[in-house]
């Protein structure tokens, strides 16, 4: 019999699927009681290499009259890609194969190298792009244009006012685009591919021309005066790539990607005037109510994101810039699509460059790793209800029986869209047991969720994708047991987190904090062990051990704590957190922090300013950063130059170690983190000693002694102090 962490992994490995409980309480109101919610973090796209796909779905006749079926009696023309049917002789198409559409929406108001570092970006991304794959191109500074592709010998392009909106009509009026034919989708006619136009072609015929036309970009010509801003238009030239793909490809796989050198400075979308004496809002503005483009542009580009869902386009935001460049207004944008959101100082630097080339990585099949249009619905045994989900996804609004009226995240539907999947993209759903207290589960009955994932595949064919999970249901009054010994306390952290992350959007952080410390205290009086009033006697089983230091990290994370971060810098670690699959996201919680010495091979250590000792080493990955830190004294050995002589060849290895391991998760993690190497009494030093647990403050050093870690200045309460106080409130007869 497989122990509960095994039958975890195995599920995981398989499905990759993790559930908060692993057996379910079989009423509604024991339920409620178990605190943490039946939820479960699903990966649509968990690589299975050893899952080959039935290659597609069953083909009909195209005459309306016939429908039969594609069967081995037909004959095929390989060829000519026709088949004839045996029953009525109707020639049909085989099924058309979507290409693939990559919008690129360049900002041209940025200094000479950085965007010299964009157009070479940009121009490696074409040698990856499948041949057939349609491409297009959208400038913008003060204006927008928008290039036809394809004329031999002359660049000719669209130019449209920066300050004013245009509907997807006025566009296809003033591009002259033809709008795909009606009976597409329908009949014989389905199997035409839609029209390619003169901004969308095929990479195979226009590479050279873009390649030059892409070397050719130069600076925003508009004369920006001595303590202004560039005109930038950002929220026209993204609300003409949603247009121009509504027009021409909708319901078909297509990422629009956006390149921003700074905020939007005028017309729709503006996030800042021009006045470089008056700085972007701050947290603290937003608080005073004192951000007056946050609401209106915030409208715009959450129309932006509606438009670009309902029509299966996804929508990248790459902002490099060394202020913030306004998405906190455009995170709808990719939080809504699916699409990537990445931030860096610039567009010449490693991180970008090398996570921008990372969005190309392909399988071993030769397609990229990248899913388009998918839908994911979802469908359960009669006695629980799907109350919603929280992830890259925007609801269908279908209705339906298995629909919980308890809204979490985004609920009342059981079938959301993701415009965008990738193999590490994770949904957190929430369940709702229905079944009444009074009627009885019958004995070893089980329940049920399915995950059915339709996608377009990146080789243009749709695919679905079908998970299928049961657990079994337990009478929580006789074996709160064995439920007990079904919590997945790492999933359960992260799905109360993903929820707090999702509280945290629309209201007050202490009112968050408050919630989450409520509900750790209500799990502590359920599933502790205690005497009442006595907090020393509060012991926690193994299952629910780690609890409690998850949700102290997340306390104090950046997910939650707004103080030290811009907007800007906040939206991006919570897209990031909403999207990355469990074990990244446990990293981003509670970061790993390994110690290298001369007593042998890296171990891992306590997150704790116990750790940080003079002649040690420490890696520490946040996610979001790699951090070597040097101790004191290696520090000083290493200022001395001991690595260069040859006796000291074990400390030149000792030195040379942490670079390695951090080199290799620089090398696969996406986005690339931030690497930061820095040593005792260092500026960077801060962001290890912000993520260390203080158990030794400037208040209680002295106790300490001074030789076992590292004091840290800080009024933030420890671990041990959190517990104490956690314990005393939980076996608390008052609470």
């Amino acid at each position: 019999m497989a122990t509960f962490p095994e039958y975890i992994a195995q599920n995981e490995e398989r499905d990759g699927v993790r559930f908060s409980w692993n057996v379910w309480p079989s009423s509604r109101l024991e339920a409620t009681r178990m605190v943490v919610p039946v939820a479960a973090l699903f990966t649509p796209l968990k690589e299975r290499p050893d899952l080959p796909p039935i290659q597609y779905e069953p083909v009909l006749c195209s005459r309306a009259t016939c429908r039969a079926v594609l069967n081995p009696l037909c004959q095929v023309d390989y060829r000519a890609k026709l088949w004839a049917c045996n029953f009525c002789y109707q020639r049909n198409q085989r099924g058309p194969q979507m290409p693939l559409v990559f919008l690129y929406v360049v900002d041209t108001c940025m200094e000479d190298e950085d965007l010299q570092a964009l157009k070479e970006s940009l121009q490696m991304s074409l040698s990856l792009l499948p041949p057939t794959a349609l491409v297009g191109l959208i400038t913008f500074g003060r204006m927008v244009q928008v290039h036809e592709l394809g004329c031999e010998g002359i660049s000719k392009s669209y130019v449209f006012r920066g300050t004013k909106d245009l509907s997807a009509k006025q566009l296809q009026e003033m591009l002259g685009l033809t709008k795909p034919s009606a009976s597409q989708g329908r009949g014989p006619q389905a199997a035409q591919p839609p029209l390619s136009n003169r901004f969308l072609q095929p990479v195979q015929k226009i590479d050279m021309n873009l390649t030059d036309l892409l070397g050719e970009l130069q600076r925003d010509p508009w004369p920006v005066t001595q303590g202004k801003r560039p005109l930038r238009s950002l929220g026209v030239a993204m609300s003409i790539a949603v247009g121009l793909l509504e027009c021409t490809f909708p319901n078909t796989g297509a990422r629009i990607m956006t390149f921003v050198g700074g905020p939007a400075t005028q017309g729709p979308g503006m996030v800042v005037g021009d006045e470089l004496k008056t700085p972007i809002r701050s947290w603290h503005d937003i608080e005073k109510d004192n951000a007056k483009f946050m609401k209106k542009a915030t409208k715009h580009y959450e129309a932006l994101a509606g438009r670009a869902s309902s029509n299966g386009h996804i929508i990248d935001i790459y902002a490099c810039a060394l202020d913030q460049t306004g998405l906190l207004e455009m995170k709808c944008c990719a939080n809504h699509t699916g699409g990537y959101m990445v931030m860096a100082d610039s567009f010449n630097t490693s991180l970008f460059k090398q996570t921008f080339q990372r969005v190309f990585t392909k399988d071993v099949q030769g397609s990229f790793k990248m899913a388009f249009a998918a839908t994911l619905e979802i469908k359960t045994s009669r006695e629980i209800k799907v109350s919603g989900a929280i992830g890259p996804c925007v609801s269908l609004n279908a209705k339906g029986p298995c629909v919980s009226e308890n809204e979490i995240g985004t609920g009342g539907t059981c079938q959301w869209k993701v415009c965008g999947l990738d193999p590490s993209t994770t949904l957190a759903l929430y369940f709702e047991v229905v079944n009444q207290h009074n009627a009885p589960i019958p004995q070893g009955g089980r329940g049920a969720v399915q995950f059915v994932t339709q996608y377009q595949h990146a080789s243009g064919q749709r695919r679905i994708r079908v998970t299928t999970t049961a657990r079994n249901w337990a009478d929580a009054q006789t074996q709160i047991q064995s439920i007990a010994a079904s919590f997945d306390q790492e999933a359960a952290a992260i799905l109360m987190a993903r929820l707090a992350v999702y509280r945290a959007e629309t209201e007050e952080g202490p009112d968050v904090l408050r919630w989450l410390d409520r509900q750790l205290i209500r799990l502590c009086q359920k599933f502790g062990d205690y005497h009442k009033d006595d907090p020393n006697s509060f012991r926690f089983s193994e299952t629910f051990s780690l609890y409690p230091q998850f949700m102290f990290h997340l306390r104090r994370s950046p997910f939650l704590q707004v103080f030290n971060n811009s907007p800007d810098e906040s939206s991006y670690y919570r897209h990031q957190f909403n999207r990355q699959d469990l074990t990244q996201a446990l990293i981003m919680i509670q970061p790993v922090l390994y110690a290298y010495s001369f007593n042998g091979p890296p171990e891992p250590v306590l997150l704790d300013s116990s750790s940080i000792l003079p002649d040690r080493i420490l890696l520490m990955d946040t996610f979001f950063q790699i951090l070597i830190y040097h101790g004191e004294t290696v520090s000083q050995w290493r200022k001395a130059g001991y690595q260069e002589m040859p006796e000291y060849e074990n400390f030149r290895h000792l030195l040379q170690a942490p670079v390695d391991d951090a080199q290799e998760l620089l090398h696969t993690r996406f986005p690339m983190p931030r690497y930061i190497d820095t040593e005792h009494g260092g500026s960077q030093a801060r962001f290890l000693l912000s993520k260390v647990n203080p158990s030794q403050t400037h208040n209680n050093m002295y106790a300490w002694g001074q030789e076992s870690g590292a004091p840290i200045l800080t009024d933030d309460v420890s671990l041990q102090v959190f517990m104490d106080h956690l314990k005393k409130l939980a076996v608390s007869s008052a609470a």
